[in-house]
């Protein structure tokens, strides 16, 4: 499961760069349209595979949750990374605007703040979904304490995702306040 996980990682990034190589490098946006419609395939090819170890018996490992975690982040983040990637070829290969990050406390600093952190929980809820469907194919069981969980591959990953999910709400969003206005930049630095 492991190197089905580091290969769709790998998939990945290969059709998303040859994608894009095609559409600017190349110019040839037919091919590129088709190469970039494939990076979804990837994560598609890592479920079934995953359901096929199971169903033949494969014994449910930390391997198995995190292709289920894989799915969950790429289908969240897969989008905007591809969409960053394109503005990147197209401000290197074909004279684009240069890509810009949001300000430094701005108000729309503080938004992108709060979209990457509800994509992450939209990423680990597909997860969790994932994950449980997983546990409908072992046996349904839900621990009774803490420390089955944590031993648990399965629940120990949700466990594991619900720490990794409050400390990107509190080194991101949570204190970023509502961020400033480019008025009020503007007064601050007169």
């Amino acid at each position: 499961m492991i190197a089905a996980i580091v290969g769709a990682e790998i998939a990945f990034w290969v059709f998303a760069i040859c994608g894009f190589s095609l559409r600017y490098i190349a110019r040839a946006k037919g091919p590129s349209a088709i190469v970039l419609k494939l990076v979804p395939l990837v994560d598609l090819v890592l479920v079934l595979l995953v359901i096929v170890d199971l169903r033949l018996g494969g014994q449910p490992t930390r391997a198995h949750a995190f292709a289920a975690l894989y799915l969950g982040i790429t289908l969240a983040f897969g989008t905007p990374i591809i969409r960053r990637m394109d503005s990147w070829f197209r401000y290197r290969f074909d004279g684009g605007p240069k890509p810009t990050k949001p300000a430094k406390g701005s108000r729309a600093e503080v938004r992108a703040l709060w979209v990457e952190w509800l994509r992450l929980l939209a990423g680990f809820l597909i997860t969790t979904g994932c994950i449980l469907a997983m546990l409908v194919f072992e046996g349904w069981w839900i621990p009774s304490s803490f420390a089955e969980a944590s031993e648990d591959p399965f629940w120990s990953t949700v466990l594991l995702m619900g720490v990794v999910a409050v400390i990107w709400f509190l080194a991101g969003p949570a204190f970023a306040g509502k961020g400033r206005s480019n008025h009020e930049k503007e007064d601050a630095s007169a």
